[in-house]
């Protein structure tokens, strides 16, 4: 038939298609993993965090993020803002340095990158010469001074990158005047900090690991004083009224040096070792920070006790006579501090510590009575527990939203009321057209709730199921405060906590109701709860039930884990979602899938052995149905048995192998080459019998005999024709492992007689599919074609009544293929042969609504796919062909396939590392993706410059520029005075700036367009 098909009309689908696929990667949700650097921009308020992947991230208000890559893969370990400027410098462990800037376009700012830079050396000189170990951006905005592993400082101009040698520091002229028996024969070593005079511009402290500082005038290109420390420099900081140094050292001291021109080589005024005199381990940053009234604020990292707490990550704060030592569970990467104090300003007064762990950003509060932490609204740890699983339920009633929102706050009670303080920037994104929520499942038992509507993944509820069972946690066991009289002063901060009590708590299962409010969770145990949405605290007691699923079945034996003990007496459940009934699984095996009906009050849920149907109105077994094969030993042997039968079914592999080799030895030396084949072909066929990947196995039918055939990976609820074509029933459907769907009738009562009559489940149709492929989704059509509505989604006016005239039909889905049949008699109708040579999948599918981008009154009901390639296709119903087909995962990512999950309306997650999800959309209607503005600060008016940032710390991006760009941005780092009349003339000053950045502007044109490809700029989300 293709070939008599009309042009016009593939013509007219290919437009349709445009209109309703677009495959986009918009956002990065959660926390950068394995972060490298930190940076931040007073001016800009806005906050960088480099990562060891080369990727750069910016943030500010909510809403408000950018990302860059560097295409070298090397990590990021520095990241400096130029001073007022929408401008960042970020240093690479390769020794290169790379400019990004902030360009506004059409409304939106881009990150963009703009020019690399790497130190050239003197010929024949070592690789330390030039290795970079300090960056300085000095406050002009023009300069980087850049301290090496030799102890020299080059000074390359910016944004250029042009070294300017006459005005390069050498060590040999650092030595000059330092004092033979000081230097004596070691060398002054690599320059550990470079910082500027708060109050003079023409002043910057040079820190040498060994100890010495030496303070270093740039307009005499001379040395004027000299701080000799005795111990190994960590880190500098320089007071806001310049007449004060304070050094941070190795051995969990530091000291405070006066600068003044009466004493060209002082004394330190202070020498501190805050705790104590045992070994301690280093000061790694060290800052002071004034106020305008009371104490300055001390805040430093590390300094532990080595031998007592050597293994604690702490940044210790000390303002008066308060102390915290606030202790981290991850290691500290950096932290820098947000002030209130502007520029102008004598005083820092410090407002908020930010501090960037290894695993999480934690802020705390400095103004409050007592330093509390502020939630943060991006950035959440979303692997604080490990994450087992998660559900998507989009279009939330407002109802129900209000009341999961009323139930966080309660939980949020310990964090402090302060705003965001990193807060630059403007959201120009437009507000979410409706409530999503994502829940994620982890391996401690809890369930969290984030809002999941727009760019921030903001965290608005967790639930805890552990309350329920009897574990090794203490409820009374609190490490928030240390205790009376402790010394340290530990303060235990942040929420990542990797370590769960018990691993059968994990949560493998999610079902929410968002019409009724029912949750129903399910866990690594076998143990299914179903849970109620109440605004009130409440003692109850859990009711459970057993569900013996090997229904008595003779010759088998569980060999896995034990299930959870419940607790008899009632339990404190707070305001939130409370369980009241609980299914215990028999063998306790790991919960595989499940599935909550809201209006018939049944939930169904299936494990390795076999599948039941749970009432949680009347908190009664409806069904249980064993789906074992007598072959499926490994079933009963759990996660942990199964790592021994694939070294068992290896070792007899691999001694038939031997055996083959010995025989062979007995046999003529002629023989040699036959016996070496017959070892090769031996081997080969012991590889294939262990199926080692997915991609390798022929595609041909499965025997019965394979391992967990009768694991249940689907459940469905429906209400069709499953008996005759004049009475629908409700009904519910299982397929398996082994390619089996199993369907059975239900009789549920009418609504006032509910709680006295029973329901009840008959078995009323058995598929096994040819090929034995697991099944991975069930789908009943309506006369129309149209998938069957969601349990009350009619009730709500959310959804037309489903066609009760037509004849429905049946989509079984596998993995290797789409089979219509039509219902009630079950006969093949169509189907689509997803698998082919290369061993395509399904591994992932939901039903979507696709909705057209240009015509709001038009959309499509399909399928989206993601196969165990990577791939993603949307397929068409009921006529299930393949519309789109787009590469999204890297096929080895195993653990981001697995995770993946869609949304109703053609988005989907998936975990890119165990801290993000990575957003996507099929969707050429539905996107969400960061758009927002960053405006250049204005130019400082002060005649004494003051620092850009009070840690020197800056941000790496991706910056590209044009001729309108680059002239908008170097106006600001101009002389705010232009003299001459013909500089005043703006046309003229364009010309010359044209010429005299041409060739940087072509290398920022060439570099965007390679970056970006066919000449789209990156903007952020992309």
């Amino acid at each position: 038939m293709k070939r008599f098909r009309r042009h016009g009309q593939d013509s007219q689908r290919d437009r349709l298609k445009q209109e309703l696929f677009q495959f986009n990667k918009t956002v990065e949700h959660g926390f950068p993993h394995q972060p490298s650097a930190l940076g931040y921009s007073p001016s800009l308020r806005l906050m960088a965090i480099g990562t060891r992947s080369g990727a750069i991230k910016l943030y500010g208000a909510p809403g408000v993020e950018f990302m860059g890559l560097h295409e070298e893969n090397a990590a990021l370990t520095q990241i400096h803002f130029l001073p007022r400027q929408s401008k960042l410098v970020t240093l690479l462990d390769d020794n290169s340095l790379h400019l990004w800037t902030l360009r506004n376009h059409e409304g939106v700012s881009e990150l963009l990158e703009e020019g690399r830079f790497t130190l050239p050396g003197p010929p024949g000189a070592p690789p330390s010469v030039t290795r970079v170990t300090s960056v300085l951006a000095h406050s002009s905005g023009k300069l980087l001074y850049l301290g090496t592993e030799d102890g020299h400082v080059f000074v390359v101009e910016v944004p250029v990158f042009r070294e300017l040698e006459e005005r390069n520091i050498s060590v040999e002229a650092v030595q000059q005047r330092v004092p033979e028996e000081y230097v004596g024969r070691r060398n002054l070593e690599s320059v550990e900090a470079l910082t500027e005079n708060p109050q003079n511009p023409d002043q910057i402290l040079i820190g040498y690991s060994r100890g010495l500082m030496v303070l270093w005038d740039l307009e005499g290109s001379q040395a004027t004083h000299h701080f000799l420390g005795n111990q190994q420099l960590e880190s500098v900081w320089w007071k806001r009224d310049g007449c004060q140094i304070i050094s941070s050292h190795n051995d969990g001291s530091y000291c405070q040096w006066p600068v003044s021109s009466a004493d060209r080589q002082p004394k330190p005024d202070k020498h501190e070792m805050p705790y104590g005199s045992f070994p301690c381990k280093a000061i790694s940053k060290i800052l002071m920070l004034t106020k305008k009234q009371g104490c300055p604020f001390v805040i430093f990292s590390g300094g532990m006790p080595r031998a007592s707490y050597g293994d604690r990550h702490c940044i210790s704060v000390i303002h008066s006579k308060k102390h915290v030592a606030f202790d981290f569970t991850s290691r500290i990467i950096d932290f820098v501090v947000i002030n209130e104090g502007g520029e102008e300003s004598e005083y820092d007064d410090p407002s908020a510590l930010v501090v960037l762990a290894e695993e999480e950003l934690v802020v705390v509060d400095l103004k409050s009575e007592g330093w509390l932490m502020i939630q943060t609204p991006y950035l959440a740890p979303l692997h604080c527990s490990a994450i087992t699983c998660s559900h998507h339920v989009s279009n939330i009633p407002l109802k129900l939203w209000e009341r999961i929102v009323a139930a966080g706050e309660k939980q949020n009670t310990h964090y402090s009321h302060m705003p965001w303080p990193v807060n630059g920037g403007q959201n120009k994104a437009p507000d979410p057209p409706q409530r999503d929520l994502l829940l994620t499942g982890h391996e401690d038992g809890t369930v969290r709730f984030w809002d999941a509507s727009g760019v921030c993944l903001y965290p608005l509820y967790k639930l805890g199921t552990a309350g329920v069972f009897h574990t090794d946690a203490d409820p009374n066991d609190n490490m928030n405060h240390a205790g009376e009289g402790e010394w340290p002063p530990f303060r235990k901060v942040g929420c990542f906590d990797p370590y769960s009590d018990d691993p059968r708590l994990g949560i493998q299962k999610i079902h929410l109701c968002k019409y009724s409010g029912y949750l129903a969770v399910a866990g690594t145990a076998g143990q299914v709860l179903v849970m109620e949405l109440n605004d009130e605290d409440a003692d109850q007691v859990v009711d459970s039930s057993l569900a013996d699923l090997l229904q008595d079945q003779e010759g088998f034996r569980w060999k896995g884990h034990a299930q959870l003990i419940v607790k008899e007496e009632a339990v404190h459940f707070p305001h939130g979602f409370q369980p009241f009934a609980l299914v215990q699984c028999q063998p306790p095996a790991v919960v595989t899938s499940l599935i909550l009906h809201s209006e018939w009050k049944l939930v169904a849920f299936g494990t390795s052995h076999g599948f039941g149907l749970y009432d949680y109105q009347q908190k009664n077994n409806v069904l249980v149905r064993c789906t074992l094969n007598p072959s499926d030993q490994l079933a009963l042997e759990g996660p942990l048995s199964r790592v021994k039968s694939i070294k068992k079914s290896l070792r007899q592999s691999f001694r038939r192998i031997r055996r083959s080799r010995v025989s062979g030895r007995k046999r003529p030396v002629g023989n040699a080459a036959k016996v070496q084949e017959i070892n090769a072909q031996m081997e080969r066929e012991a590889l294939q019998e262990m199926e080692l990947a997915p991609v390798q196995r022929k595609i041909e039918a499965r025997s019965s005999d394979d391992s967990f055939t009768g694991l249940v990976r689907t459940l469905y609820f429906a209400d069709s024709f499953i008996r005759d074509s004049s009475h629908s029933t409700p009904s519910l459907w299982a397929g398996t492992n082994g390619g089996s769907v199993y369907a059975y009738s239900l009789r549920v009562p009418p609504v006032e007689r509910r709680m006295e009559e029973q329901i009840t489940a008959e078995p009323a149709k058995e598929i096994q599919l040819m090929h034995r492929a697991p099944v991975v989704g069930i789908l009943i059509l309506d006369g129309r074609g149209a998938p069957l509505p969601e349990p009350l989604e009619v009730a709500h006016d959310l959804s037309r009544s489903p066609d009760m005239h037509g004849s429905h039909h049946l989509l079984v889905i596998s993995e290797e293929q789409f089979k219509m049949f039509t219902l009630p008699k079950v006969s093949a109708k169509m189907k689509l042969k997803l698998t082919a040579i290369e061993g395509s999948r399904v591994r992932k599918v939901s039903v979507v609504s696709f909705v057209n981008s240009k015509v709001e009154d038009y959309s499509e009901n399909g399928l989206a796919v993601l196969t165990n390639q990577g791939d993603l296709h949307a397929i068409s119903l009921p006529s299930i062909k393949i519309q789109v087909c787009y590469s999204c995962i890297r096929k080895e990512d195993v653990s981001g396939i697995a995770s993946c999950v869609f949304t109703k309306y053609g988005q989907g997650f998936y975990l890119i590392s165990p801290s993000e999800f990575e957003r996507f959309s099929l969707s050429a209607r539905w996107l969400v993706e960061p758009r927002c503005l960053v405006e250049a600060p204005p130019a400082s008016t002060r005649q004494t410059l003051s620092r850009a940032a009070p840690d020197g710390a800056a941000v790496k991006s991706r910056v590209s520029t044009t001729d309108s760009d680059t002239s908008e941005e170097d106006g600001l780092q101009r002389p705010p005075l232009m003299e001459h009349a013909l500089l005043n003339d703006e046309k003229v000053l364009l010309e010359i700036q044209r010429s005299l950045e041409g060739d940087r502007t072509s290398f920022v044109e060439k570099n965007s367009k390679r970056r970006t490809g066919g000449g789209k700029l990156l903007t952020n989300g992309e």
